[in-house]
């Protein structure tokens, strides 16, 4: 039979059977969307623009007062925390991850399960073909695998591991609350900059909703999915370019200096004087500090950064200009892997491939898989740990029919939408050796890889995990687990009173690593 033609990963999709798209969220999913709030500090920051001098050390005083002001120049000192919402429905079980029966990952589905998840009978798992690089079990010709191990130095790789999680969700629709940013923002995960960013400008961030039960959005997500976005977070106006950065510093603190004084011989006649004094204050040391620390552009810039773009940078100068989704990508790793932003998301679309052939969906899980490799190996130069995780609305299937192309590879096309076979995943950097599951022997820790489980049909067992058939609990599984790598996890119940995941042992359950920090 004569193949179908593919779609290259900047194409659009539309389905005959499927409405024609009207909503944002529609848009990105068909991939007709690529994936502004900026930061400053009050009226001072005006004064301030691009310095022409490096970076100069702040005068005692200064130093003294971002204490007092409760500036954490390093952020909160938790581990920097990456979402890809992948839009539209991708295969993430099977083809890429391997999600198992109750045994875990290597607890082999049958071959018609396979076949449900794109890979017929001489490329199923139990042919040899798995590989553990990461520690998490992919298939051995899974996209997202080798676009990882693409970016990733084997040195970065020696030190990942990760955890699937089984689980349903709705197919193509906005109603599905995945994204975990404001979770992540509850125990305590914090930038230097701001809270959170995301590349999409919407309450999440994301193309995929919030809980409701924790969104607060005085944190709501910054829009960054540009180097643009990023060197426009501070403007620091017209100062620099009339003094060196030093000096320009040194105007800051005198300005801080004259307010404090006179500030001090007022009343403002409001019942709360102290604390407006302190606000005025905080904001001029504010400036100051942003003056300090962002006057050379360079040092926000992902273009600018070696270790992105260039002859040994994560991405050549060539694909980094020509591809957005690596803009878009080296902007969230840069602003959250150096503690500028605490959490952050990655929307990709186009993952509704379900188009009668498989070399669509494999070039895009590549390019997928290329920036969260990205995103690792950056994280390994940076010497920072970092939680990456995957996620999309729904999923899709196979009907068993060959796609022999070139780019088809020999596997199953995928030939609807189908949200039994759905599966999230998180990958775990630690610069210090490769994060430890739970469990005293290989099967208990093969238990703590895999979150819930599948049927031998390949569709999720409903009542493998609270996780299973509830996004909003998949996103409490996934807060639970970053809590866990801080040694957080007794603190769960505490920080999130409405939790539905259960009791103390159920929690012991659904945590994969043991702590980091």
């Amino acid at each position: 039979m004569k193949n179908r033609k593919f779609y290259q990963p900047d194409s659009p999709i539309l389905h005959s059977d499927h409405s024609k798209p009207i909503s944002r969220r529609e848009f990105i999913s068909a991939g007709l969307m690529a994936g502004a709030h900026v930061v400053g500090g009050i009226s001072a920051l005006s004064l301030f623009a691009n310095p022409r001098q490096a970076q100069a050390a702040l005068s005692s005083d200064l130093q003294t007062l971002r204490e007092q002001c409760g500036i954490n120049v390093q952020g909160a000192g938790k581990i920097p925390f990456i979402a890809f919402d992948l839009a539209g429905g991708a295969n993430i079980a099977g083809s890429n991850v391997l999600v198992g029966g109750l045994g875990g990952q290597q607890d082999f589905l049958s071959s018609a399960g396979y076949s449900k998840l794109g890979l017929p009978g001489d490329m199923i798992p139990s042919q040899n073909l798995v590989n553990t690089d990461l520690g998490l079990a992919f298939h051995a010709d899974s996209a997202f695998l080798r676009g990882i191990l693409e970016r990733v130095q084997t040195d970065t790789a020696a030190n990942i591991n990760g955890a699937v999680i089984a689980n349903r969700s709705d197919n193509d629709t906005a109603n599905n609350p995945h994204n975990p940013m404001y979770a992540i923002a509850r125990s305590g995960a914090e930038g230097s900059l701001m809270p959170l960013i995301g590349s999409r400008n919407t309450d999440s961030g994301a193309n995929s909703m919030a809980p409701l039960n924790f969104i607060d959005l005085s944190k709501r997500p910054t829009k960054i999915d540009r180097p643009s976005d990023v060197t426009g977070l501070v403007d620091v106006g017209d100062l620099f370019g009339l003094l060196e950065q030093k000096d320009a510093v040194a105007v800051m603190e005198s300005i801080q200096r004259i307010s404090d004084q006179k500030l001090s011989k007022i009343n403002t006649g409001i019942s709360r004087d102290e604390v407006i004094k302190d606000l005025v204050r905080c904001g001029y040391v504010k400036s100051a500090d942003l003056a300090d620390r962002f006057g050379d552009p360079a040092s926000l810039d992902p273009a600018a950064d070696p270790d992105i773009v260039g002859a040994n940078g994560i991405f050549s100068s060539d694909e980094f200009l020509n591809d957005r989704e690596f803009q878009k990508t080296a902007s969230v790793m840069k602003l959250v892997i150096n503690g500028y932003a605490g959490a952050g998301t990655i929307t990709m679309g186009g993952f509704d491939y379900h188009t009668g052939e498989r070399a669509t969906g494999e070039l895009r899980d590549l390019r997928a898989g290329r920036c969260m490799g990205a995103c690792l190996e950056y994280a390994a130069r940076m010497n920072q740990p970092l939680m990456l995780y995957v996620y999309s609305d729904g999923s899709v299937a196979s009907n068993g029919r060959i796609d022999d192309s070139e780019f088809g590879r020999g596997k199953s096309e995928w030939t609807g939408d189908n949200s039994s076979t759905g599966a999230a995943f998180f990958l775990v950097y630690n610069p210090t050796g490769r994060p430890v599951l739970i469990g005293d022997t290989e099967e208990q820790q093969a238990r703590s890889q895999q979150i819930g489980f599948m049927r031998a049909d390949a569709s999720v067992e409903t009542t493998s995990s609270p996780a299973a058939n509830n996004v909003n609990l998949l996103v409490q599984t996934v807060l639970l687990n970053y809590m866990a790598l801080h040694g957080e996890q007794s603190e769960f119940s505490n920080r999130v009173p409405e939790q539905g995941l259960g009791s103390s042992a159920m929690l012991d359950s659904l945590t994969a690593f043991r702590p980091l920090v």
